[in-house]
């Protein structure tokens, strides 16, 4: 089992490392399992640019990102992770930027404008998310409910 975890916090010892780092572990705990964690605010990168190069057929890139910059090795890592862990704090009842341009970045390449919306990777994810915030729960509710229509 192959994982990765994605930590799109800034401080590397605070809550939201803190708490990835736990579910990391954990999910390092079974056998045969492998990974790595990456921060995002080490990687010098961007979020998608709207080059829609990852939609080409005759590109040899459909489904992957075009841009080169930090983020490529991370998002190839990605699309091979059986797990994928994200963290992030959130601000202004979103997650960080960085973490945003991530998953821009990850998500949009593998959409398809087909009737089926079938997903260009080649399996399925199992995603975890990991995030925290100064707020009662109820305050980001509406930041909860857009993302389970988004993941769903």
């Amino acid at each position: 089992m192959n994982i990765l975890a994605i930590c799109g916090a800034a401080n590397k010892n605070r809550n939201t490392a803190t708490m990835l780092k736990n579910a990391f572990d954990g999910a390092m705990s079974v056998p045969g399992a492998n990974g790595e964690t990456i921060y995002l605010y080490d990687l010098n990168y961007h979020g998608c640019t709207g080059c829609h190069s990852c939609k080409l057929l005759d590109e040899g890139k459909q489904g992957h990102c075009a841009v080169n910059d930090g983020l490529s090795p991370v998002l190839e890592k990605a699309i091979d992770a059986d797990v994928l862990l994200v963290g992030s704090p959130i601000y202004y009842s979103d997650v960080t930027g960085d973490t945003r341009s991530f998953l821009e970045r990850y998500l949009f390449p593998s959409m398809t404008y087909n009737k089926d919306r079938v997903p260009l990777y080649p399996k399925r994810t199992k995603v975890g998310w990991v995030f925290t915030m100064n707020a009662p729960g109820e305050v980001y509710k509406e930041f909860f409910d857009r993302l389970t229509c988004m993941t769903s």
